[in-house]
């Protein structure tokens, strides 16, 4: 498959390295920190827990067509996806080229099909592009210290906004220590209107925000705890801590 490439990027990137520790590949960027984790013995399980809270988006649409991921990283949550809802369509969206070569090599991605492609590009340019055409996107950009700048400002968070359908989700992982987290969801509320929400991660200090384009109609508390029990279901994974902290947030924010 021919892949779009977009500008040449001078960029110094990051180096990144691969570790394996008790059954856990980890890829780093320049520093020991995890940026992404697989477990060889079960690819698709989500071993992060800030990767368990961005799939929260899930308790309001488990069924989108399209998903765009900006950050490739180790691909987490495009093998989770595929696992377990193989009939949506993912890209991910990568502008450092050692990633992809490391993530195609040894982190176990699906195929690159029809279902499923990689994009080398700066994400901030293919939003720019989109228009009304992706159900949920997915950020999860670290240069190896902290989240991309350009990942947090309006025009961005505007474009993103202006590619996702009618109830399209804009899901970040932010870091909750950053003495710019409160700066970052502030622009994420204006840019959304004030439909957002905050996922912490049960363990280690990230937090998924959730943003919604418009809100899914006859939202309830009732209805998303049914549908966190249907997913525990239809997938590896307990919903019911993603459903108790949307529940807490939503009490002070009055979503629905």
């Amino acid at each position: 498959m021919k892949r779009k490439l977009f500008k040449k990027n001078k960029t110094i990137f990051p180096d990144a390295t691969v570790s394996e520790e008790n059954g856990i590949l980890a890829l780093h960027l320049s520093t020991d920190t995890i940026q992404s984790a697989m477990s060889i013995d079960n690819p698709p399980e989500l071993v992060l827990a800030y990767s368990r809270a961005m799939v929260a988006f899930c308790l309001f649409n488990d069924t989108p067509q399209h998903i765009t991921h900006i950050g490739l990283g180790g691909g987490s949550l495009v093998r989770w996806i595929n696992a377990f809802f193989p009939n949506i369509h993912q890209m991910a969206v990568e502008i450092n080229p050692t990633v992809i070569h490391i993530a195609r090599m040894m982190f176990e991605l699906p195929l690159e099909d029809e279902f499923f492609q990689i994009v080398e590009a700066d994400g901030t340019e293919i939003i720019a592009v989109m228009n009304n055409s992706t159900d949920v996107i997915v950020v999860d950009a670290f240069d190896g210290i902290q989240i991309i700048d350009e990942m947090l400002e309006m025009p961005f968070l505007q474009n993103c906004r202006r590619a996702l359908t009618k109830y399209g989700i804009f899901v970040i992982n932010l870091w909750s220590a950053d003495r710019r987290y409160q700066v970052f969801v502030e622009r994420i509320k204006n840019a959304f209107d004030g439909k957002i929400l905050e996922i912490p991660a049960e363990i280690d200090g990230n937090v998924a925000v959730l943003a919604f384009n418009r809100l899914p109609e006859n939202m309830s508390d009732e209805k998303l705890k049914k549908q966190a029990e249907n997913l525990n279901k239809i997938t590896d994974m307990n919903f019911i801590p993603n459903f108790t902290a949307v529940r807490k947030d939503n009490q002070k924010r009055r979503l629905w």
